[in-house]
């Protein structure tokens, strides 16, 4: 079922107006006719909604609401915190992370970084990437759109740990704490908590300065090992993020606690 974001302002009792490229792309892509379904979600409050196509015009989209859907909520929140890749290295990233469920991702400028932005290229960057963000929410069904960030750099991360209830990061030299030992104790967490937040660190194609892993692990970070494979900087996320979903998947639920499987509506790599 195509899914569809607008802002809550575009929302009223019965109906929902659809603006802007979607318009387009329900019309001309998907050719959507009056009398058809869709899935709309409000990006502000995430609550979706079945609707109907009542009206289509060139510019916007009349749709009625047939009814509010339930949404699942998931109890576990990871935030990606992407060493700036090569080439279109970053777009790939984005759209696998968000497709496999994460809540933001946040592109660090670090010292082995070969790519390296001025301001001006940075917006650009940002806004192509919050666009491939939105198009792998919609195309995996998530009930929001997560964010890409603006770049941080790695003194940035110092600060970080009041954010989040465990760090972790991923460091090709570590050689004895592994990642399921670190998740084993975030799921002790979750039996006192009803949310938990994880920044995962994954540094660029010339891994992370020795120095600053030391420093992150003495802000309290927890420093994990993959296994013995070294894995490239776009492979990381990807290899976490399916970690996560697999070990917390009796965490992902609907609001009326039905388990809700969510590995059918992804597209991996």
């Amino acid at each position: 079922m195509p899914r569809f974001f607008v802002k809550n302002e575009q929302i009223r009792e019965t109906t929902i107006e659809i603006l802007g490229e979607d318009v387009k792309h329900i019309k001309n892509v998907i050719r959507k006719q009056i009398g058809d379904n869709l899935e709309i979600c409000d990006q502000d409050t995430r609550k979706s909604y079945m609707c109907k196509i009542e009206k289509i015009e060139n510019e916007n989209i009349l749709a009625n609401i047939i009814e509010e859907l339930q949404n699942y909520e998931d109890k576990v929140k990871v935030d990606i915190y992407q060493g700036l890749p090569k080439a279109d290295k970053m777009e790939l990233i984005i759209q696998k992370s968000v497709e496999l469920g994460a809540n933001a991702i946040i592109p660090v400028e670090m010292k082995r970084c070969v790519v390296k932005l001025d301001s001006k290229s940075e917006n650009k960057k940002i806004e192509r990437w919050q666009k491939i963000a939105e198009s792998a929410a919609k195309q995996s069904g998530r009930n929001t759109i997560p964010q890409v960030k603006n770049i941080h750099t790695i003194k940035d991360l110092i600060n970080i740990k009041d954010e989040y209830d465990a760090i972790i990061v991923c460091y090709e030299n570590e050689k004895t704490n592994s990642l399921k030992k670190e998740l084993k104790s975030i799921k002790e967490m979750l039996k006192a908590k009803l949310e938990i937040k994880i920044a995962v660190v994954i540094g660029p194609e010339g891994g992370l300065e020795e120095k600053d892993v030391e420093e992150l692990q003495q802000n309290g970070a927890k420093i994990v090992t993959l296994g013995n494979i070294i894995l490239r900087t776009e492979t990381v996320a990807l290899n976490i993020l399916s970690v996560i979903m697999y070990e917390f998947s009796e965490f992902w639920y609907t609001e009326e606690k039905k388990w809700k499987n969510i590995w059918c509506q992804l597209s991996l790599v």
